[in-house]
């Protein structure tokens, strides 16, 4: 589906209150040109409830119409400026929209092992472009389950639908109780 409306947070801890509008700026200049609804809320903390670290980051996730949500998110390196990391985050949120399938890169995994470990039944997931860390997890899964997705390229959405077969792990433990 399309991007409904973008939400967020920009958080800073022991650094400038204006740190956190800053970031919020940054992004959403990229964002209202693509999409009106976009909403970035700020938290700043200091003092003893920031702990024993400065820094400073922005979470933003996309919702779709049909009910995805695309999420990315981008914390401050030393020496790195709020505006660079605020464009960087709405820079990484568009290339997650972009991508497509019904998961973000970042949950890809989570989901494929899931998706192992369910019962004997056959699961099917439609990804966006496959992130190097899936690829790997793939590889491990095969090695660890013996399960081997099956990967079909739908050209028309330009997406991915992998299947494969459960294994049906159970927690053993929760039957002693």
């Amino acid at each position: 589906g399309q991007v409904r409306r973008v939400r967020g947070v920009a958080f800073a801890a022991k650094v400038s209150p204006q740190v956190p509008n800053r970031l919020v700026d940054a992004a959403k200049g990229v964002l209202l040109k693509v999409l009106p609804d976009v909403y970035v809320y700020t938290d700043h903390l200091r003092g003893d409830k920031a702990g024993n670290s400065s820094g400073f980051g922005v979470s933003l996730v996309a919702e779709t119409t049909n009910g995805c949500l695309y999420g990315a998110e981008a914390s401050a390196q030393p020496g790195q400026a709020p505006e660079e990391v605020g464009l960087n985050a709405a820079k990484l949120l568009l290339h997650e929209v972009r991508n497509g399938g019904t998961v973000d890169s970042a949950n890809q995994g989570l989901v494929l092992m899931l998706a192992v470990l369910c019962p004997e039944d056959v699961s099917r997931i439609r990804l966006g472009k496959l992130a190097p860390q899936t690829v790997r997890l793939l590889r491990l899964l095969r090695d660890i389950f013996g399960v081997v997705y099956k990967i079909k390229a739908d050209t028309e959405t330009k997406t991915l639908v992998l299947s494969c077969m459960g294994v049906g792990y159970r927690n053993m433990a929760k039957g002693i109780a």
